[in-house]
């Protein structure tokens, strides 16, 4: 039968997977940023860390315009006082590297004439035996012409590079003078989240790795297997914070997330014909459950969104950094599925395993996708545990071991007591992912030491950041 609306009930029913992403001048999205309750996902507000004082004051005060509809949930509020820390210190370090990194690229150009002269120099005596030419070519274009030449411009971006302040920003003072915290805090007022009790954490963590992620069902189930399952179903702990929050008052009927991940655990993949939209099951998912409407933003539709219906005054400028945070914040990151199928550059696997006290005969090339992982993970490892530095676009890794936890974070996931007692500390207090116990089996017993050493201060590291 027809509902009373004239929508046949399977338009009705389905509507979220008929229609496309909502379009920027939808009649109804000025309703969003006037009557909506307002999410910011954390990566928005560790954000305003990485923009400069001028900019990050003209965010806030947009963000003031809509005060009164923010609500931040425990979720977000703790990742965000966790995770400050680690974005300073990170910009900190990325200065602090950066004149290396510019001689590394300094050193990469003369690399770079120096091969194009050879290859002219090969021309010249293949097709015209031309010795001579060449030997001029080469006394003319030599490493130490090169660094001449580079001399004036080397020194020029070298200051430039050394000038760089953190701004107002620096890891050391962050406790005793975080100029962010506080104006996050007032921002909120009392509008934050209660943390949920123990044993609804549970429930839902259970939700999420016994039922959710291995069906694939958004948010976060790209996440699995991360880190400890507590960690990995951050993003379905919000989603189901907010969807309780929501559905608590029926005056609360819409709700704008507004967030830099557009991963394929938040966005549908893109099918011909059809650009990106968030899945579908989200906008279902909260109406059935809430009887609300959804609405999910990028931090750079969102603030012209602001500026656009509530006039909020958002220089140029800053919408370039808001945009810039929100591209760096899509880098690849390295995580099982992706690590099978991506060979990591040469030098980059040297310095992991030159870092980590390995050779790289530690696997037989006959296996390939094992190999790759490993070659990945410590990468990864070696840079958490702070034992090489980062290469310039090196790309994140989420690839871990072995994790703490009551069940397993899958199914395939093997107690710790698989490995060796004597050479893995946490026999009765791990698991072991499958691709680590097989790699632990198939390596010389000096090298199997070593990896496993690596694996138990990764998992010690992690458990400490999240305790």
């Amino acid at each position: 039968m027809q509902d009373p609306g004239g929508e046949l009930p399977l338009i009705k029913q389905y509507r979220d997977w008929l229609q496309g992403s909502p379009p920027e001048d939808s009649p109804d999205r000025s309703d969003f940023f006037t009557q909506a309750v307002i999410v910011l996902d954390t990566n928005i507000l560790l954000s305003l860390y990485e923009y400069t004082p001028a900019a990050r004051e003209q965010v806030l005060n947009a963000l003031k315009s809509v005060q009164k509809q923010l609500w931040l949930p425990h979720q977000v509020a703790l990742e965000f006082v966790r995770g400050r820390h680690r974005v300073i210190a990170e910009r900190a370090k990325a200065l602090k590297d950066a004149p290396n990194s510019l001689n590394r690229r300094l050193g990469e150009a003369n690399k770079a004439i120096i091969g194009a002269r050879e290859f002219v120099q090969e021309l010249l005596i293949k097709y015209a035996r031309d010795t001579q030419t060449s030997d001029n070519l080469a006394s003319k274009i030599s490493s130490q012409a090169i660094d001449a030449l580079l001399s004036e411009w080397k020194k020029e971006l070298i200051e430039l590079v050394k000038g760089l302040k953190a701004h107002d920003l620096a890891p050391a003072s962050m406790d005793a003078n975080d100029p962010v915290l506080p104006q996050v805090a007032e921002l909120f007022g009392s509008n934050i989240a209660e943390p949920p009790d123990h044993a609804e954490v549970r429930r839902r963590v259970n939700e999420a790795s016994s039922y959710r992620f291995p069906n694939k069902i958004p948010p976060g189930f790209s996440d699995a297997g991360k880190g400890t399952p507590l960690s990995a179903a951050g993003d379905f702990l919000l989603w189901e914070e907010v969807i309780l929050f929501v559905a608590a008052s029926p005056e609360r009927n819409r709700l704008l997330f507004v967030s830099h991940d557009t991963k394929e655990d938040w966005y549908e993949p893109e099918e011909l014909g059809r650009g990106r939209r968030p899945w579908p099951s989200l906008a279902s998912e909260l109406r059935m459950r809430a009887n609300a409407e959804l609405r999910i933003e990028t931090p750079g539709q969102f603030y012209r969104g602001v500026n656009r219906f509530l006039n909020a005054e958002i220089a140029d400028e800053t919408y370039e950094e808001i945009d810039r945070a929100a591209e760096a914040s899509k880098e690849i990151t390295i995580t099982e599925q992706e690590a099978v199928h991506i060979t990591p550059p040469v030098e980059l696997t040297l310095s992991a395993y030159e870092a980590a006290g390995l050779h790289v005969s530690v696997l037989s090339n006959d296996l390939p996708d094992l190999l790759n992982i490993l070659n990945w993970w410590l990468i990864g490892v070696t840079a958490q545990l702070g034992r090489r530095s980062l290469f310039d676009n090196e790309p994140g890794v989420s690839l871990a071991a072995a994790t703490r936890s009551a069940i397993p974070p899958d199914p395939a996931w093997l107690p710790g007591n698989c490995l060796r007692l004597g050479e893995w500390p946490y026999q009765s207090s791990s698991w072991i992912a499958p691709w680590f116990a097989q790699i632990v089996n198939s390596t010389s017993p000096t090298d199997r030491r070593v990896i496993q050493r690596l694996a138990a201060q990764q998992l010690d590291t992690t458990t400490l950041e999240e305790g």
